[in-house]
């Protein structure tokens, strides 16, 4: 009896410590903040005829602001939505992550990641976020989320001109009106007008335009830039990107001249009439030009040009009893070059 006894005790004790052993919950390993990279947020799309491509930056950094080194993989989230249930207060139904391999951090650039996908329906919204991540348990936060609506797009815009003027460009184009499956557009157009320095980055200008005509007031006189035009169609109140123009470069011009000269005078010397007047104080005057008028005539005509440098021109081409008028105008480095108005007119009379 007393055996028993034993045996019955070590049961119940065996019992007690695997219930005291078990009674925890198992949960998934949190990852320490070192090692869990920074929200993306800068994911950013471009639609084609082809599909769509998505754009994000190479994160720097950890949630703690310490450096990465690699990115292990990026998970791509996608949602699609047809219009005719679209809720715009409902959650997003995102589905399960496409992986897209990551690679090393570079410290001293930009590093950007893309995806592509041609698996899109018409009269669908898309929507798409984008997580780092540095290990199969450490993913950032969820990236800004970008959406659109899918439809056949419309054709990129044609014949583009691009005029240059005084810290300007004026750009136009042929309004589209095809889609890119060759049929007529139905939905309202808007265009896109985008700019590059380099003929590779481009990057938009203002907001999108229902004309097929854009003045760009932003610019550098002398410098060249180059743009594309993307059509917009506007399905619902809905962008959806189109094709891109050609692109066309354009150079600003300086079309502004200086102010007239001023404190004009004339001294008749011996050897003929000297003309003063105060040299100017803008940057861009490249030279000086000189006309003169008998008293019998009522229009002048140009008769000297001198460098910016001088003030002072000498008229030895003149008669000892003669009266006559000199005005002066100032004429910038532009090329071609722009001319004040004529200055007061200041003269010798006998």
């Amino acid at each position: 009896m007393l055996k028993k006894t034993h045996i019955a005790g070590a049961i119940l004790l065996t019992g007690t410590l695997f219930l005291a052993g078990g009674c925890g919950y198992k949960t998934d390993p949190v990852p320490p903040d070192s090692i869990v990279p920074k929200a993306i947020d800068d994911l950013r799309y471009s639609v084609s005829e082809k599909g769509v491509t998505l754009t994000w930056t190479f994160p720097k950094e950890t949630v703690r602001g310490t450096d990465l080194t690699d990115i292990s993989t990026f998970d791509v989230y996608r949602a699609v939505v047809p219009m005719a249930d679209y809720c715009a207060t409902c959650p997003i139904p995102f589905n399960e992550p496409v992986q897209v391999p990551g690679g090393v951090v570079d410290p001293e650039s930009n590093r950007q990641a893309t995806y592509e996908t041609a698996l899109l329906r018409s009269g669908h919204k898309y929507f798409f976020k984008v997580n780092a991540r540095t290990s199969w348990w450490a993913a950032s936060p969820d990236s800004n989320v970008v959406s659109f609506v899918w439809h056949i797009p419309a054709k990129g815009p044609e014949d583009v001109v691009a005029v240059g003027a005084d810290s300007s460009a004026i750009i136009s184009w042929q309004p589209v009106t095809q889609l890119m499956d060759g049929l007529n557009t139905t939905y309202p157009l808007q265009y896109q007008v985008m700019r590059s320095k380099d003929n590779s980055a481009y990057a938009n200008v203002g907001t999108p335009v229902s004309e097929s005509r854009f003045a760009d007031k932003a610019l550098k006189n002398g410098e060249t830039y180059y743009y594309k035009i993307q059509s917009i169609l506007m399905v619902d109140g809905n962008p959806v990107s189109g094709g891109l123009s050609e692109a066309v470069s354009v150079t600003a011009v300086d079309q502004t001249p200086p102010s007239p000269p001023t404190g004009i005078t004339v001294v008749q010397t011996s050897g003929g009439i000297k003309i003063f007047w105060d040299k100017s104080r803008e940057a861009d005057v490249k030279g000086y030009r000189i006309y003169r008028r008998d008293a019998d005539e009522k229009t002048f005509k140009l008769i000297g040009d001198v460098s910016g440098v001088y003030s002072i021109f000498e008229d030895a081409n003149v008669a000892a009893d003669g009266s006559y008028y000199y005005t002066v105008t100032a004429y910038d480095k532009a090329d071609p070059a722009n001319e004040s108005e004529q200055s007061r007119e200041a003269g010798i009379r006998h």
